[in-house]
């Protein structure tokens, strides 16, 4: 059996981790999240958010696992999940639904962050229908040298206790007194150093970023697109995981976290207000060319879908196949969206649209 090569501290770390540089980037930080979440709550459906921007998290929190795929491609499975589908495709659009999941089950349960809401995004998200992990022998290894570099908890009821403590402290605001901020990273360092699943440990862990700032009120809704930074930081992200184990150097940590949700928050920002600016331009400009089809809901439909049909026309206008069909083709006309086909189907992008998520992920 493996021997774990770093002991789970107990919560919070007894270490300083309001040193002057955490609290000078925690100032910052704070700054730009809120300044996203005002913005973020002038979209007039908060849904259009939630399904864009969570497929876009979804994308970057993918790509660390070397999982890759487009726009196109992700885009295609969201408007034909019953259609032949890329793997990648697959697993990123499995990562929105986990998304989604976690935040439904926070509105749900008064707030709170279980071990049941993180099990149930881990078999959404991995297709499975165990939980923590049961057999001894995981190790993490670099990916180019296949060395070890870290060995978690091994003992079954070892994790589930870790577990338990770290629900108890994301779900404790009266004897922790540390900025959300500061907590956030403490857990997210604490759930990858359990490892408590035997697969997609990464990607649950980063979800559970965002669930924790949206159940700490820093956010409405689970919008922060922090997997990029890491995506775009990778090799400093897992040299400050593990600078903690080897070093107890959770200044840095921080730092780095914070970091990250400063710049996500700034990127995050700027496509909320391009998104905003699009359907404030699209809103006029349908009132003017279209007034009798033109509706609120239509509006939103185009901004929630990128790439939609008529049976999302059906769905969320409540028309008949008719009748979305004769908007659809409608808005084809007067350039509102661009028209394709795929086998006996149609479907119709927004354009200008999509073209914001290619650059902000160029």
């Amino acid at each position: 059996m493996l021997t774990p090569t770093y002991t789970i501290p107990v919560l919070p770390p007894a270490v300083d981790l309001e040193t002057v540089p955490v609290l000078k980037a925690l100032a910052a930080a704070n700054r730009a999240l809120a300044e996203l979440k005002g913005r973020a709550a002038t979209i007039p459906n908060q849904g259009i958010l939630i399904d864009t921007l969570a497929l876009q998290e979804a994308k970057a929190s993918s790509e660390i696992e070397n999982i890759v795929t487009t726009q196109d491609e992700l885009f295609q499975a969201d408007l034909f999940p019953e259609g032949p589908q890329s793997g990648a495709a697959k697993e990123v659009a499995l990562y929105r639904d986990a998304v989604k999941l976690g935040y439904e089950h926070l509105l749900t349960s008064q707030g709170l962050i279980t071990n049941k809401t993180i099990t149930d995004m881990f078999r959404l998200l991995k297709g499975r229908t165990d939980g923590f992990r049961t057999t001894p022998g995981t190790a993490l290894r670099n990916e180019a040298t296949r060395d070890m570099v870290y060995v978690p908890p091994q003992d079954r009821y070892e994790i589930a206790d870790y577990m338990s403590a770290l629900e108890q402290f994301i779900n404790d605001d009266e004897t922790c007194d540390l900025d959300p901020l500061i907590k956030m990273a403490i857990i997210h360092h604490q759930f990858e150093s359990i490892h408590p699943f035997p697969d997609g440990n990464g990607r649950v862990g980063r979800i559970l970023n965002v669930l924790y700032l949206t159940r700490s009120g820093l956010l409405d809704i689970p919008i922060l697109y922090l997997s990029r930074y890491i995506t775009r930081n990778k090799a400093a992200y897992y040299q400050r995981l593990q600078d903690v184990r080897d070093h107890g150097d959770w200044e840095a940590w921080v730092l780095y976290m914070l970091q990250g949700v400063t710049e996500t928050s700034q990127t995050t920002l700027t496509l909320v207000e391009a998104i905003r600016g699009q359907m404030a331009a699209t809103k006029h400009r349908m009132r003017h060319d279209l007034p009798k089809i033109y509706s609120q809901d239509l509006l939103n439909n185009l901004f929630r879908h990128p790439y939609t049909r008529i049976d999302f026309l059906v769905n969320d206008l409540k028309v008949t196949r008719q009748t979305a069909s004769k908007y659809l083709e409608a808005l084809a006309e007067y350039g509102f969206v661009e028209k394709h086909q795929a086998g006996r189907s149609n479907y119709y992008i927004n354009v200008p649209l999509v073209a914001l998520f290619m650059d902000d992920n160029a």
